[in-house]
């Protein structure tokens, strides 16, 4: 009898349910459809298990079933009634069909967001197609809560299944996961079919299966899929089920299905996460270690449900004590368990389902800089072919090992999952094979990357001869596709050239700097080129050459200047320069540095020291005919107007711009006419100043508007800025408001994108658009 009990209760667990989704007591419902309230107690409690069809029709229509449920709860009538009848042979019990429950498991109930991935899987629950019955595959990284998903969507949408719910793990991370043969018998026993009467082949159990949900309104949980071939033969083909997947893997390749790839938490969920398994009170207390805490296990659930176990299993424990911990990287995912929960466990499920060459690819990358590295810094790393690390990494991105960009072909690690690659980098090939991974990659990158910068240099004209790229197959060509590379791969080629320096490949660092300077000019807003020319100087210092030295300290003190305007840094760079260029007797340098110095001065209010520099730094170069000794005149000249007019000079300075101008258009040999274009337009935008500082507006729009389209033809935001916050000034002044209003946000969100001190200027002078006009 104790094997008959599932399916011999079916139909009054059924029952039970519909009257308790209806808020019926059972004396209303016996009231409703005209039974007596202890046949309906009998009924629910299994004692009468296939009521006539005539009980069955009354009880249906007293709860307002549909035709579905009311379909549903006559079938599970009629097994009731089939049971009830004798055998006509009577025969062992093993002959008997006997089911093999599959229930849910227990839901979560410190479950969190996910609304609205619940909310599509509720749509499709109520949108049956009964000829095309729905797939869900919900899949993602390790740790994200698939399964928790799957078992609470299931319990959140039992009421919507009569025919009931079915929970199956198909072990897709073990060794050896459930196969499709063993699952379809599971499945087709747990539904009433007699072990006997399950056929012996894949292919006759799947129709079997088919056959049966086709006639079921049924929800199928199948959890931790393995692949493709694993579940096509346990999908229903037609009927009301609705199946619901859960998957390390993304199963791009199962056909018709519906997707849902569950992202990490945000922060505020996580914290909503944490305070649902150790309490609001200490959450309450200790908000801002609550929001670390979420931080520092990456927004990932398993890690978050971990943390908040550990907690609470440890009621005294501060949580700014944990984060702390978990603060250094080396003990973080040692920390992160609570029993059999363990976050290197999980990742480590998936990396043993990898081949050997994937799995080398996989911890490798752990080796590239952050955020994201592209096929060619995997290749390199790895030892091993571009088009084989493309087709591998999206292979691991599929799987969840790593996170694809959904723009370029670009991948990163979940902060965990770097983590855990870079142990088993250190476990698996040591330091040795690291090392020379690392350097492989930085010798290659720190080429392409001179290769590229040098495209950029006035005087080659946008060649990069005498530096030659490493695969001319695949090198960029021209400046855009130039500048390309070397933005996106920005983060790689400055962590190449820390590796450069550490190595002690000086020669390597200086060139890939001096490469980098033309490019430096329209890039400004970047910080790191404090970074890059301070190792270059850094490096000139090792090789004891003081003419490189001086001249990456000039690059550096201009770095200091414009980058990230700290003006005593550069005062300080500079300074050291001038002293490494005359201790060389370079005339150049040393002007160069005399500039640098007195633009750092005149940031920080010694304007009268600034102008007597930068009068000496023209000295310096006036006798100097070359490409680099005219550049650097006309800089000095520019900058001694500009400081000029800020002492309220601006005749003069005027004078001194209309001097700059002849300089431009006599042109300068032997430079690129792009670079030319540059200084003409810096010019301009001077000149525009010091017409507007002398009230001549109408003047001064026109200079402005032409080094604006300069600027932005070249693509430099961080010169473009400053100019549209001049031109939108001059534009009010002209009572033009419309055109000033458009020109001042454009100022306003350019300079706030490059944290440049003038957004203040930008923000004052929207406000003073908006103003009420004074009373006449």
């Amino acid at each position: 009898m104790s094997s008959e009990a599932p399916v011999s209760h079916a139909f009054g667990e059924l029952l039970r349910g519909l009257r308790l989704r209806a808020g019926f007591s059972q004396e209303r419902l016996a009231h409703t459809a005209e039974v007596s309230v202890r046949a309906l107690a009998d009924m629910e409690r299994g004692r009468t298990r296939g009521p006539h069809r005539r009980t069955v029709e009354l009880l249906a229509r007293g709860l307002a079933l549909g035709p579905e449920e009311a379909r549903a709860l006559e079938a599970a009538a009629a097994r009731g009634r089939a049971r009830d009848r004798p055998a006509t042979a009577p025969g062992p019990p093993a002959s008997l069909p006997v089911a093999l429950p599959l229930p849910l498991p227990r839901d979560a109930h410190d479950f969190t967001a996910r609304e609205r991935a619940l909310a599509a899987v509720l749509g499709l629950a109520r949108d049956t197609d009964t000829a095309h019955p729905h797939v869900v595959v919900v899949s993602g990284q390790p740790g994200l809560g698939k399964t928790a998903f799957g078992i609470h969507a299931a319990h959140a949408l039992a009421p919507l299944f009569p025919g009931g719910q079915l929970f199956l793990d198909l072990r897709g991370m073990d060794a050896s996961p459930t196969g499709p043969r063993e699952a379809l018998a599971t499945l087709l026993r747990a539904l009433g079919v007699d072990a006997h009467a399950v056929p012996r082949g894949t292919q006759e159990r799947s129709g079997m299966l088919r056959s049966v949900l086709a006639e079921r309104r049924l929800l199928l949980v199948l959890d931790n899929a393995a692949d493709e071939d694993q579940l096509r033969p346990l999908l229903p083909g037609t009927g009301a089920t609705l199946t619901l997947v859960t998957s390390r893997s993304a199963l791009t390749g199962l056909e018709a299905t519906h997707r849902i790839d569950l992202p990490l938490l945000r922060r505020e969920e996580s914290v909503e996460l944490l305070t649902r398994i150790i309490g609001p009170e200490r959450v309450g207390r200790e908000a801002q270690a609550a929001r670390d805490l979420a931080d520092l296990c990456g927004h990932l659930p398993l890690a978050i449900r971990i943390a908040g176990q550990r907690l609470a299993g440890r009621p005294r424990e501060r949580l700014d004590r944990l984060a702390g911990q978990l603060a250094r990287e080396e003990r973080r995912l040692d920390l992160l368990r609570a029993g059999d929960l363990q976050v290197r466990a999980a990742f480590a499920l998936s990396y043993r389902q990898l081949d050997p060459a994937s799995r080398t690819l996989l911890r490798r990358s752990a080796l590239a800089a952050k955020p994201d590295f592209g096929p060619r810094t995997a290749a390199l790393l790895a030892g091993t072919t571009v088009r084989e690390a493309e087709l591998r990494l999206e292979e691991l991105a599929d799987r969840g090992l790593l996170q694809a960009d959904a723009v370029a072909e670009r991948y990163r690690f979940h902060d965990l999952l770097g983590l855990f690659a870079a142990e088993l980098v250190a476990e698996e090939d040591g330091p040795e094979t690291a090392g020379s991974a690392r350097d492989r990659a930085a010798r290659w990158t720190l080429a392409r990357a001179t290769a590229a910068g040098l495209r950029f240099d006035a005087l080659r004209h946008g060649n990069a001869d005498g530096a030659p790229d490493p695969d001319p197959a695949t090198a960029p060509v021209g400046l855009d596709e130039a500048r390309a590379w070397l933005e996106e791969e920005r983060a790689q080629w400055l962590a190449c050239l820390g590796h450069a320096q550490d190595a002690g490949w000086h020669r390597a660092v200086i060139d890939t700097a001096e490469a980098m300077h033309w490019f430096s000019d329209r890039t400004q807003h970047w910080e790191q080129w404090v970074e890059v020319f301070r190792r270059a100087a850094d490096a000139a210092r090792s090789l004891g050459d003081r003419r490189e030295e001086a001249t990456h300290l000039n690059y550096l003190a201009w770095a200091h200047n414009l980058c990230v305007h700290d003006h005593r840094a550069a005062l300080e760079a500079a300074r050291a320069a001038h002293r490494a260029a005359r201790e060389c007797g370079d005339a150049l340098q040393t002007g160069w540095a005399l500039g640098y110095e007195a633009s750092a001065l005149r940031h920080l209010g010694r304007t009268e020291e600034a102008v007597a520099g930068f009068r000496r730094s023209i000295a310096c170069h006036s006798g100097n005919t070359t490409p680099q000794g005219r550049l650097a005149e006309l800089s000095a000249l520019n900058a001694l107007g500009g400081t000029l007019r800020h002492q309220g000079r601006a005749e003069e300075a005027l004078v001194i711009h209309r001097r700059s101008t002849g300089i431009c258009r006599e042109g300068v040999p032997g430079l690129s006419p792009d670079v030319l274009t540059l200084y003409r337009a810096s010019t301009l935008q001077h000149l525009g100043n010091d017409l507007a500082a002398l009230g001549r507006w109408h003047e001064a729009e026109e200079p402005l508007r032409e080094a604006l389209a300069a600027f932005e033809a070249a693509d430099m935001p961080a010169w473009s800025g400053p100019v549209h916050l001049e031109l939108g000034t001059v534009l009010r002044r002209l009572g033009r408001l419309p055109e000033a209003r458009a020109a001042l946000r454009a100022a306003l969100r350019r300079l706030t994108e490059h944290r440049s001190p003038r957004q203040a200027d930008a923000a004052a002078e929207l406000r003073l658009l908006d103003a009420p006009l004074p009373a006449e």
